[in-house]
């Protein structure tokens, strides 16, 4: 048989195409925000149980920082490879040189509400004024977010008092009525609701665009390893679109990849149900993980104005959409 440069390129362009079936998963490290058996990061427990990282070529190792903007410092240093925080927090943390920008965002809505107990009498975010919240702490991007819904209601923050109180402690300090309210995800309004508290929901939307979870990474790592940073997000926006489609399936599967939470899935399909009602929620489907430029532009501006960040960067170097596609 005669081979020729045409043959001889697509041998070499078919065996490219089927290396990566052969080759040793990609080693990938992911920082989650707060610990990693929290059902807000379902989705990714289930990416892993359902193997889709593996499909992806990846071998992923999960760790756990100390909230979302210190999980953007983390990666932007290259601790780790990718990491977990909202769709704004690049901008809290690029304006300190730190390159990071979010590869994907886990829905179009706000990961966090406004959540008030009844008994401390808010009516509206302009009450709490004089009240006493609580946030992960002051690296986690739900402050960032607390100190944003504030600014849009005209409060000031040396007008009431804000405590870091840890991933437990916002939870445990409302059911025992130290606080009258947090920024709270679907879970903990759950938890604080069973543990007896009537709560008021207001919800952020409303006053500000605040933005679902995303994943975040360098810009060193993007350009190093992009299809390890592509695997990664397709692995958790498949898993995603799972939790959207069959709940039930999304909880079993879920509670065998984390057994502590085995004996509680009615309990996580509640909390999956809101995620995906409030959270995940896109308009059109096929839009879903990817960045409004126009919304980061608008949070951005406001961050700005309201000195909660003291510079702004251009957009464009606060996400990319290409690693969704």
């Amino acid at each position: 048989m005669l081979i020729t440069r045409r043959t001889a390129l697509g041998g070499l362009v078919a065996a490219a195409a089927i290396r990566p079936a052969f080759a040793a998963p990609e080693k990938v490290t992911y920082l989650f925000p707060a610990p990693g058996f929290l059902p807000a990061f379902l989705p990714f427990q289930l990416a892993l149980k359902r193997g889709y990282f593996t499909k992806n070529n990846l071998e992923v190792t999960f760790q756990t920082g100390r909230g979302g903007a210190d999980v953007a410092k983390q990666v932007g240093v290259g601790n780790a490879d990718l990491g977990g925080g909202l769709g704004e927090t690049s901008m809290i943390v690029r304006p300190n040189d730190l390159p990071v920008r979010a590869v994907a965002q886990l829905g179009s809505h706000p990961l966090f509400k406004l959540v008030t107990r009844k008994e401390s009498n808010v009516k509206s975010p302009k009450d709490l004024v004089g009240k006493k919240l609580g946030v992960i702490g002051y690296q986690d991007t739900g402050y960032y977010a607390l100190l944003a819904v504030l600014a849009a209601n005209g409060i000031k923050r040396d007008q009431l008092e804000i405590q870091a109180v840890g991933p437990a402690g916002v939870t445990q300090l409302m059911i025992a009525k130290s606080l009258d309210g947090i920024m709270a995800t679907p879970e903990w309004a759950i938890d604080i609701e069973k543990g007896g508290v009537a709560l008021d929901y207001f919800d952020v939307e409303k006053t500000f665009p605040a933005m679902a979870q995303a994943i975040l990474s360098s810009d060193k790592f993007i350009k190093e390893r992009p299809e390890a940073v592509r695997g990664f997000v397709h692995a958790v926006l498949q898993a995603v679109r799972d939790c959207m489609a069959d709940q039930d399936s999304a909880v079993k599967d879920y509670v065998a990849a984390v057994p502590q939470h085995a004996g509680k899935e009615a309990y996580l399909k509640e909390i999956l149900g809101r995620y995906v009602k409030d959270v995940y929620a896109t308009e059109p489907a096929s839009a879903l993980g990817t960045f409004d430029p126009k919304r980061l532009a608008t949070v951005q501006k406001f961050y700005v104005e309201n000195q909660i960040i003291q510079k702004a960067v251009p957009v464009e170097d606060l996400y990319t959409n290409d690693f969704v596609k």
